[in-house]
């Protein structure tokens, strides 16, 4: 690794006199900090704790990969071209962005990258992918600013175009995943099981709840990274264990998505689904642990963090229970984030007012 760093350093102080080599600076440092880490450290939003982007993103990372490795089972090998699709595509609007820009690449990609496969069906054609990607990455990062100045969380942005642009490819096909013996770890993808109807859509077609243990393990379909909500659920504990996420908006995005069904029962002429089947269906433990929690888009208060979560929790039940939609996670993800300014402007208007 010596060699390797010897080599970056010579790059970077070739670069500072080559006008031509100087283009590509934030590549050379971008290379740098992934293998070597970076001796820079965020301070808003992360007020108490100064650690640096790169063991931030990491430990979000390593909290992932129980629910992709359960993925490659699940859905087959080519789970891991969609992850390489989802980089490479994403990573080349961001490299372009920062050369244009003559700023460093940003680290915060390497979830976004990440979390923007896991968020979609298994079925989805590479093409789609690489157009998701790049628009989430454009439209909803880089025309704010970049990393750090976006307001909506850029996987959520991609996911949305994706189901408006192309709702056929998005809702209809479904696969069923492989449930026995080495399953995906030994196939690209199961082309002959193929389902409609994921759990949500059942239960709004004729009201069919799934057993909540196929739900928590994996066995049913949906997207890529949702389907193993006990891989997620271990995740997204270990997040909060070693503090890279706040407690508040998960507890209080799931607290609210459970008890918000017994209230709508009463006051709406529809049937809402039970609520531990909320909590375990379709996207909500990825949202709550990894979306919603995205240190950017979500509010830096304390208490506004308990009011996006009970706004989501709200936003998603009515949303799967009145909309045509069968899914409200990621539609109440980019809502709230369009009101966490708001939310944090009041919360402490409210709290520091003048007397």
């Amino acid at each position: 690794m010596k060699f390797l760093k010897d080599i970056l350093d010579n790059l970077n102080e070739i670069s500072k006199k080559s006008k031509l080599l100087g283009l590509f600076k934030p590549i050379f440092n971008a290379t740098d900090e992934f293998f070597f880490g970076t001796d820079k450290g965020t301070s808003v939003p992360h007020i108490l704790d100064h650690m640096d982007i790169k063991r931030f993103m990491s430990f979000v990372i390593i909290a992932l990969m129980p629910a992709v490795i359960a993925s490659v089972y699940f859905w087959g090998f080519r789970v891991i071209a969609i992850i390489l699709i989802s980089y490479i595509c994403g990573g080349i609007v961001e490299t372009i962005f920062a050369i244009t820009r003559k700023k460093e690449v940003h680290e915060g990609f390497l979830v976004t990258g990440l979390i923007f496969p896991l968020i979609l069906p298994p079925t989805v054609p590479l093409w789609v992918v690489a157009v998701g990607v790049i628009f989430g990455a454009i439209f909803g990062k880089e025309v704010f600013g970049g990393t750090g100045r976006n307001i909506f969380n850029p996987a959520i942005v991609g996911r949305i175009f994706l189901s408006i642009a192309f709702p056929k490819i998005m809702t209809v096909y479904w696969q069923e995943p492989f449930t026995s013996g080495l399953g995906g770890f030994l196939h690209y993808q199961s082309v002959d099981a193929v389902t409609t109807a994921t759990p949500l859509t059942l239960f709004k077609n004729n009201g069919a709840v799934t057993s909540y243990a196929n739900l928590l393990f994996g066995q049913n379909s949906g997207c890529i990274g949702e389907t193993f909500r006990a891989g997620l659920i271990i995740g997204g504990l270990f997040l909060i264990l070693v503090k890279i996420i706040d407690w508040r908006i998960p507890l209080a995005y799931l607290a609210t998505a459970f008890l918000s069904p017994l209230i709508f029962n009463h006051l709406f002429h529809t049937n809402f689904a039970p609520p531990l089947f909320q909590i375990l269906s379709g996207g909500l433990i990825l949202g709550a642990f990894f979306m919603a929690t995205d240190p950017v888009t979500s509010p830096f208060t304390k208490a506004g963090r308990w009011i996006a979560g009970i706004l989501l929790g709200i936003l998603t039940v009515l949303i799967r229970g009145l909309s045509g939609y069968v899914e409200g996670v990621m539609f109440s993800i980019l809502l709230v984030n369009a009101f966490t300014p708001l939310i944090d402007t009041l919360v402490l208007k409210i709290r520091y007012r003048k007397r």
